[in-house]
């Protein structure tokens, strides 16, 4: 009895050793089926085009696709669910060729650059797999052509870059042409938005190029009323400010500190046009504003380019934020990253992300025809309601809702845009195709 007991016991002991490596063989295998099904990106091959440069492009995305899976992944947000969006790998002369030049991601169009890192660090969101997303994100950079003559973003090239752009990613994937684009984003980070000119009735002349008219245009230009350089599906979007820069500016001058300057404003501020066509810059709002205030003890003007302004704005109470040759000026997100209560003179404009920032509640608009009423207004304002103005400001949740990192972060001006976006999941063609079924 004893030695068929233990003959039991060696059986069971042998059944049980040969169970617990069936079970840790199927775990293994699991986990790693699972870890290469959801981390795996687009075969090269299905990605690659003719050229050395897009074979570089290829091995670049590659490459940070790997060193990013070693990374700790922030979760998808609550807030946008499943939303997914395809990045698109393009050759390097679309983008990363640009960014030779440092000012490419650096300066107030410099949105674009911005965009396009965030996504690209954002794992959850961002799928490898086209066919599981809601959006596609075309990376063009137009804005880092700067002129040789006077520095300034040459943007004549824009239309024939993106639209090569469309032509390469409709020829080599099939998702162009299933919605003709309609759920395919752009950045138009300029003027006039996807009109792609400076001046306002070459912009309208020109208006937005048919093969973009379809898809989702993530712009700075917004106004309140029909325009033709947004008339198409777009989210009002800010300038482009480096967020490092404002950090450096407030470790030396506090926000709530000591501000001695009442009302500041430093740019371009013409006495006579001189540009060819001999309009006054900014609708002559600027010159009538030099022309008013120069002298004004309460004023601080100045029509000098210096470099370190932000200085000058986290001194100042009242920072003036008139037109230019576009409503929308980077001076909007430096005053409020600053905390200095921008007085936006614009009228028409549309501000960027309206259910983040209550911009009624931490600025002062005035209307183009009173600029003449300025002092007398401010002078209201500082004995009344400024330090609700201020307290308003001052909340840290609102300068973040426009800043780009690159790296998103809950609130910023990226998790405001995929907020937008996803208010616009109705043209996500999965979508449809799913609610169809």
């Amino acid at each position: 009895m004893r030695i068929l007991h233990k003959g039991r016991q060696s059986e069971k002991s042998l059944f049980f050793k040969y169970y617990k490596w069936v079970l840790w063989f199927s775990f293994t295998l699991y986990f790693l089926t699972s870890f290469f099904i959801t981390n795996k990106p687009l075969p090269l091959s299905k990605t690659r085009v003719s050229g050395s440069k897009s074979s570089l492009a290829s091995r670049v995305l590659f490459e940070s696709v790997n060193k990013t899976r070693h990374k700790s992944k922030p979760k998808n947000p609550a807030a946008f669910k499943d939303l997914k969006i395809f990045v698109y790998e393009l050759p390097s002369e679309y983008n990363e060729d640009w960014l030779s030049n440092k000012r490419c991601s650096n300066h107030l169009f410099a949105s674009e650059v911005a965009i396009h890192r965030a996504l690209m660090n954002t794992y959850d969101l961002r799928t490898f797999d086209p066919y599981e997303a809601d959006f596609f994100f075309v990376p063009v950079y137009v804005s880092c052509n700067f002129s040789t003559v006077n520095g300034f973003p040459a943007i004549g090239h824009a239309r024939s870059l993106i639209s090569s752009a469309i032509q390469l990613i409709s020829s080599n994937y099939p998702f162009w042409n299933r919605t003709q684009g309609s759920d395919h984003i752009f950045v138009a980070s300029h003027d006039y938005g996807a009109c792609f000119h400076a001046m306002e009735d070459r912009a309208i002349d020109d208006g937005i190029p048919d093969f973009m008219k379809n898809s989702i245009i993530l712009q700075t230009f917004g106004v309140n009323y029909k325009h033709p350089c947004q008339d198409v599906e777009h989210v009002v979007i800010p300038p482009y400010i480096p967020p490092e820069s404002v950090r450096n500016t407030l470790e030396k001058a506090p926000l709530t500190g000591k501000r001695d300057i009442m009302v500041f404003f430093r740019g371009k501020m013409e006495v006579h046009p001189k540009n060819v066509s001999g309009k006054f810059y900014g609708k002559k709002v600027r010159t009538e504003i030099w022309r008013r205030y120069n002298g004004d003890r309460r004023f601080y003007l100045q029509r000098q380019r210096f470099a370190g302004y932000q200085s000058e704005i986290v001194r100042s109470v009242f920072c003036l934020c008139p037109l230019g040759w576009a409503p929308w000026s980077p001076r909007l997100v430096e005053s409020v990253a600053l905390g200095c209560v921008p007085v936006i003179i614009a009228d028409g404009i549309q501000l960027p992300f309206p259910s983040a920032v209550k911009w009624s509640e931490i600025s002062l608009t005035v209307a183009e025809r009173d600029v003449g009423k300025l002092g007398r207004i401010l002078e209201h304002v500082a004995k009344t309601n400024l330090s609700t103005i201020q307290k308003n400001l001052w909340d840290p949740a609102v300068s973040k809702a426009l800043l780009f990192n690159d790296h998103m972060q809950e609130g910023d001006a990226t998790w405001q845009v995929l907020g937008s976006l996803y208010k616009k999941l109705d043209r996500s063609y999965k979508r449809s195709r799913v609610s169809s079924q």
